[in-house]
């Protein structure tokens, strides 16, 4: 986990059921166990928001075309020391998906272009790769992961496929990858990657949907990614709808456009469009000016930033303190799950992969290739760990049909169990993704391990899903 200093400053109120009674606004028989999703906010952001939005039906035009700017400009003076960047270089966007389709479909591409990514990529995101490239000449290259892993391995995975792609005669225009997965929820060596990119000459993309009140970021600024966004909706208790994304100020002229493409927009044509970082207005630049106003949608997620973090200051003790709760709280609760289940934590030799507020545990199933001999005290060699393990028939599961089955398990924990925890495949087995949180207690994880046991028996017999 990350280093802390002596100086973490205290809660007003203790982390867990007390701090989840008094400021957050959960039903009392729903526990969050999956705040990594869409995170949630507390009570004195909620009232916030919905004050900045009274004020907005009360007088639209006034407070739509002059206050808000003044609102939006605060919030980026709030957000950009968490990144230790300047202000003009942060701008907000409605998710990090938005952040990642804005860099990619700015971007000029000639044949020969490679987009690398990693196979843990988001989705969304690897959805977005495939449209650019169905669109323009660019081609995609993508990184097997399988964890665990060290992070030396990951960089190495990465610098090799660059150079297979050079030999081919190709080469890696822009690297897309993330600080922390998404699944398995495990730490990226985000910072070895970038340094990767600029001894490559390849520009770096960092999807951070979980990063921002996640992760200590305050040297990202050092560090220097060509693009970087964040959620921040999901862990800086900040209303959903509201992503930070930061450019540095020597690639504001590869951001032509926001996403819609509206006001902001200089056409190279017009005699207003001004030179990269010549200020159109006093305080603004072409860059901010992009993201002053896309269409007209609700920015009152974009407000709330400020009103967040003092929260996170004055009741939680700051940064630092959330940071260390949460950490704790997910790698201690899941190490108590791995227990109750008989199986184990995901982690490397290292432990970096556990530096963040998620953890992984693996699920006691066992999943075995296609057309697998059905026969009593069946000998299986599935994953190393499994090797010589001797099962009945009846409680394996073919590969085949582990994604229907994990989604059955995810499905069952909303539906019986008044919670969420999002159970994947990942390399030849399945895990289950915890949040970590400041209103979480060890007792949540607890019911969690027994709820899982529960679940897998349930899958051995095949009642439901088979």
């Amino acid at each position: 986990m990350d280093s802390q200093g002596d100086d973490v400053l205290e809660p007003i109120i203790p982390f867990g059921h007390a701090m989840r009674e008094k400021y957050f606004n959960f039903e009392k028989a729903y526990t969050n166990l999956n705040h990594g999703s869409f995170g949630t906010f507390p009570t004195s952001v909620r009232d916030y928001q919905r004050k900045i939005q009274d004020l907005t039906e009360s007088r639209p035009d006034p407070y739509l075309r002059y206050k808000m700017p003044e609102l939006l400009n605060s919030s980026r003076a709030a957000v950009a020391p968490l990144l230790g960047v300047p202000m003009d270089e942060v701008v907000f966007v409605p998710n990090a998906t938005t952040g990642v389709n804005t860099v990619l479909r700015n971007l000029v591409y000639e044949k020969g272009d490679v987009i690398l990514y990693f196979s843990t990529i988001y989705g969304a995101c690897e959805k977005s790769v495939d449209y650019v490239c169905e669109t323009t000449p660019a081609e995609s290259a993508c990184v097997l992961l399988e964890y665990p892993l060290e992070d030396q391995e990951i960089v190495e995975k990465f610098r090799d496929l660059v150079g297979k792609t050079s030999q081919d005669g190709r080469k890696v225009k822009i690297a897309l990858f993330d600080t922390v997965l998404t699944f398995p929820g495990v730490r990226m060596p985000w910072e070895a990657l970038v340094q990767a990119c600029k001894d490559l000459g390849i520009l770096s993309l960092i999807d951070g949907a979980h990063g921002i009140g996640h992760i200590e970021l305050t040297k990202l600024g050092r560090i220097s990614p060509d693009f970087f966004t964040s959620n921040c909706y999901k862990w800086l208790y900040v209303p959903r709808g509201c992503a930070v994304f930061h450019v540095p100020a020597r690639n504001h002229h590869l951001i032509r456009t926001s996403l819609p493409t509206s006001w902001g927009f200089r056409s190279r044509s017009d005699p207003m469009a001004k030179a990269p970082g010549q200020l159109h207005t006093v305080g603004s630049n072409p860059f901010v000016e992009l993201f002053n106003k896309v269409a007209t949608v609700d920015t009152t997620p974009y407000v709330c930033v400020p009103e967040a973090l003092q929260f996170r200051d004055s009741i939680c003790g700051g940064e630092e303190s959330i940071r260390k709760y949460c950490q704790y709280i997910a790698q201690a609760g899941v190490s108590l799950i791995a227990q109750i289940l008989g199986t184990e934590v995901m982690s490397n030799r290292t432990q970096t992969l556990q530096n963040c507020c998620f953890a992984n545990v693996r699920l006691p199933l066992t999943l075995v290739l296609p057309n697998f001999p059905k026969v009593q005290d069946a000998k299986i060699i599935v994953r190393q760990s499994m090797a010589n393990m001797h099962i009945d028939h009846e409680e394996y599961i073919s590969i085949d049909e582990a994604p229907k089955l994990a989604k059955w398990i995810t499905q069952w924990t909303v539906d019986d169990f008044d919670t969420m925890v999002p159970t994947k495949v990942h390399a030849g087995a399945i895990w289950a993704r915890l949040s970590g949180q400041i209103y979480l207690e060890l007792t949540d994880f607890e019911r969690a391990g027994y709820m899982l046991k529960e679940l897998c028996e349930r899958a051995k017999r095949r009642e439901s899903w088979a």
